[in-house]
Formats: structure tokens, sequence, C-alpha cells
């Protein structure tokens, strides 16, 4: 049985071990140690038979927008529900805060497809490339598909208006 909850400090390390692998292969940006315990309050943990099966976070950029990120479930644990269970906790910890749209950067749209978030364009989410795409080195060549749960902003305190140039990744047949 998969039980999700709020991480704490204690969790760090084990977080950080989940979390390692996948940002050692390219899937996830890598997160520090001292990171992780700076912003361990946006992090969900799955527990399975008493061990933290997976985790993700939830970035809140205000009530218009909030970014779904670092989600990544052990090994051992894959295939029995965890990032399910995880997405449906961020997404519930989104309700929670009356955000009315949640995005996500992902290599595996489908999975997320499945849980009702739709292709998007990275450039009618400014937030999230003033944020963290600015500083990826690969902005111009990026190979990860935005992907949106509700209505994406109309307006997000002007920056829709800057000018960005960010080439948009089609989805393979």
């Amino acid at each position: 049985m998969v039980r999700t909850r709020n991480a704490v400090l204690p969790d760090v390390e084990q977080i950080h071990a989940i979390i390692q692998p996948y940002a050692e292969e390219g899937t996830l940006l890598p997160r520090s140690m001292p990171e992780l315990c700076e912003n361990v309050r946006d992090f969900i943990v799955a527990e399975e038979d008493g061990r933290i099966a997976g985790c993700g976070a939830l970035h809140l950029y205000g009530t218009h927008l909030a970014e779904i990120r670092s989600i990544a479930v052990s090994p051992q644990h894959k295939g029995h529900g965890v990032g399910r269970s995880l997405v449906n906790a961020l997404l519930e910890e989104a309700r929670r805060h009356t955000v009315s749209c949640v995005c996500l950067f992902t290599r595996i749209p489908d999975f997320f497809g499945r849980l009702g978030f739709e292709v998007a364009r990275r450039q009618d989410l400014p937030d999230k490339i003033y944020k963290d795409c600015v500083h990826c080195p690969k902005l111009a060549d990026c190979d990860e598909i935005a992907m949106v749960l509700g209505k994406v902003p109309a307006n997000t305190n002007g920056l829709r208006d800057a000018r960005i140039s960010i080439p948009l990744v089609q989805l393979k047949p």
C-alpha cells in the first residue's frame, strides 16, 4: 500500500538518493543536499512498507501557476502506482493553494497524459522559463515536453509579453 505525506528534513537523504541516479543519467535536474533541505517543504514522499519509494515537488509561482518537478521513483518500486500517487498528491496540494494551472516538463508525456495533462507550448509558461530554463545548458536544444493541467494563464505579471525565443519540441509518433 502506497501512502503519501509531506516531506520533512530527515527525509532529505533518501530523497537525494532517489533523485541522484536520474540526475546522473540526465533525466532530472540535479538537486544538492543543501538545495533539498532548503526546499523540503515543496516535496511530498510516497512510502511503501515503511520506506520512501518516491518523491516529487510542487513549486508555486502564484495562484495562476504551479509546477510539478523532481518526480522520481526508486527502481524497486516502479510499477506499483507510486508515480501516480505522487502526482495525485501534488495536484491535491495545488488545489489546496487554489492554483488554476499546473505545468511540468517531461520526457514521458504518455504517463502524464494518462493523468489528464496536455501538451503545451513552452513559450506559454514564461514563469518556468525565466526561473529555470534560462540556466539550463539544453535551453536551445531541449528534449522535454511541456504539459499542463488546467487553463494556461493568460497573463503572468507581464512576462507573457516578453520576447522569448525557445524552440518547440514536437512529440514523436
